[in-house]
Parts: structure tokens; C-alpha cells; sequence
């Protein structure tokens, strides 16, 4: 692995390994072990969409492994002036010993990796989100001891999450059902990964998805920089809520993720958030710990 720009380059074993390390590295920080293992690296850190969980994730983290951590504001640098993405990758690469990037085109992610000749990791484009399902994985684990044999399911938008959640599902031999609305489905690309799995389904009926559901998953109906279609985006997804009604025809003991920031009352119920309150902030910690993980298994 010489870079995380999305999961369907990694394999199961690959995502396998990422998590063991993860598990490791957390107990670790937890049970107060040093783990420099990056020590007098530096990481850039280049941000085209604004964070808090991304920022703040990977910034401790890199401190934590002994590293240099570097905020770069694209509105600071050259390349929000129009310097080619290739240009500012083998500059980067004379400085850096590895590039994040939150970024809106998976392009110009792919670019940096092409062009730089340091580890790339995509902190999230409008394509995916590998770090956040890194995270999402790592935390069914830690509640459900396993992924293999656990039916996952989604319900939403098409998005950037869903198209992670799809993959990392079904390459952990999950059972992946999403619910999205007409017009609002995943990618056709990793539509043509997953159709290709007989563990995969893809519907308009939340209950059929949500049936005997191990894990739900949910984000909100419109992502950064869909402000605009917002009103048109609760039209077309009315009805598609994380609620008690929904969790009824999962499994029991169903845990709720959801990558944050939540829309309360939208996307998801109130009382459902609150009630699956530490399992969606042990997912949101994880981003911590996994990032850690791929930092550790790109750089070190």
C-alpha cells in the first residue's frame, strides 16, 4: 500500500491489517505506551472543504506518533491561485514526507498520488470517505468482535459515505443493503463493484434494507456544499429516517453510526442519536486511531 486515495484499491487483508494496527495503536494510547513511530516526520495536511473531525483527528494523531503535523489552507497556497495539482505535488515532495487532503474532485487526489512521489491519504473527497469507514469498521469490531457475517445496512443519499460503507463492507465479507432514493444512487462505479457480489442490495425500501440489520448507517441529506439543493434534497428524502419504526425490524442489539455532523430530526431521529449516543462518538473517536493506523502503515 503506497497510498490511501480510496478502498477499492485496498483488499480485505489490506483493510484487515489497517484495523489490527488501529486496535493496537489505541490500547496503546489508552494504556499510556509511546508509539513514535514517526518520529521527525512531517505530514501535510491540505484542506479544500472545511473540518472538525478531519483537523483535529489528524493533527493529534501525527503529534502523537512523534510527527510534525503542517495546516495548509488551500486559500493560502498556490494551488487555490491556479497552480496545477502536479506542480504542487513534486514541490510538496521535496518537503513532505506525506500529503492529506479533504478535497471536493477525486482527481485531483489521484493527481498528487501520480505526480508526488510521497504517501497521499484522502481525508475525503466528493467520492469517498476511506478514513471515516476505516473508523466505522474498526468500531463495529470493537461491539460486534467480528464483520464477517454482519449484515450492514444504509440508508440516504448515494454519497461519498455510502460509496465507502459499500466497499469496506463487502471486502470485510459484510452483507451490504443500502436504501436511497431514485436519482440519489451511489456511484456507478462502485455500483459495478458490488452489483458483482451476491452480498449486496440496493433499494428504494428503508425496511426491506434495514431487515435483521447487525449495523445502520445514516449521513445527512445534503453534504458540504450542497447547500443549495437542500430544500429539494428533504423532498426527496422524506421518509428516509433512522427511527424507532426502523430499528424495530433490525436485529435487537443494532448498533446506529453516523459520521457526524448530524441533522437531528432529518436524517435521523432525535431519540435514536441520543439513545446510540456512545456507539456514534466511539466511531467518531476511531477516526483518531485508524488515521493513525494508515499513517503509521504509509510513512514509517
Amino acid at each position: 500500500m503506497k497510498h490511501l486515495l480510496k478502498l477499492l484499491d485496498l483488499s480485505g487483508d489490506e483493510i484487515t491489517d489497517i484495523l489490527n494496527l488501529a486496535d493496537q495503536l489505541k490500547y496503546e494510547q489508552k494504556h499510556g505506551i509511546p508509539h513514535p513511530h514517526l518520529q521527525g516526520k512531517t505530514l501535510g495536511m491540505i484542506f479544500q472543504k472545511a473540518s472538525t473531525r478531519t483537523r483535529v483527528s489528524f493533527e493529534v494523531g501525527m503529534s502523537q506518533l512523534g510527527g510534525h503535523p503542517l495546516f495548509l489552507s488551500a486559500s493560502d497556497m498556490q494551488i487555490g491561485r491556479g497552480e496545477p495539482v502536479e506542480d504542487t505535488a513534486r514541490v510538496l515532495s521535496r518537503y513532505l514526507d506525506g500529503i492529506m487532503i479533504r478535497t471536493y474532485a477525486q482527481k485531483e487526489v489521484e493527481d498528487l498520488a501520480s505526480f508526488g512521489s510521497i504517501p497521499v491519504i484522502n481525508g475525503l473527497t466528493d467520492f469517498c470517505h476511506p478514513c471515516q469507514v476505516l473508523a466505522d469498521l474498526m468500531t463495529i469490531r470493537e461491539y460486534k468482535g467480528k464483520l464477517a457475517g454482519l449484515k450492514m445496512c444504509y440508508i440516504g443519499d448515494g454519497n461519498n459515505m455510502a460509496n465507502s460503507l459499500i466497499v469496506g463492507g463487502l471486502k470485510t465479507g459484510m452483507t451490504v443493503a443500502a436504501a436511497c432514493p431514485e436519482g440519489y444512487r451511489p456511484d456507478p462505479k462502485v455500483l459495478d463493484f458490488a452489483n458483482a457480489s451476491p452480498n449486496f442490495t440496493l433499494t428504494d425500501d428503508i425496511f426491506a434494507a434495514a431487515k435483521g440489520a447487525d449495523v445502520i448507517f445514516t449521513d445527512v441529506w445534503a453534504s458540504m456544499g450542497q447547500e443549495g439543493e437542500a430544500e429539494q434534497r428533504r423532498k426527496a428524502f422524506a421518509g428516509y429516517q433512522v427511527s424507532r419504526e426502523l430499528l424495530a425490524v433490525a436485529k435487537p442489539d443494532a448498533m446506529v453510526q453516523h459520521c457526524l455532523p448530524a441533522h437531528r430530526g432529518e436524517e435521523i431521529a432525535a431519540d435514536v442519536f441520543e439513545s446510540h449516543a456512545q456507539e456514534i462518538f466511539d466511531e467518531a473517536e476511531n477516526r483518531l486511531h485508524a488515521q493513525k493506523a494508515v499513517m503509521v502503515k504509509l510513512m514509517a
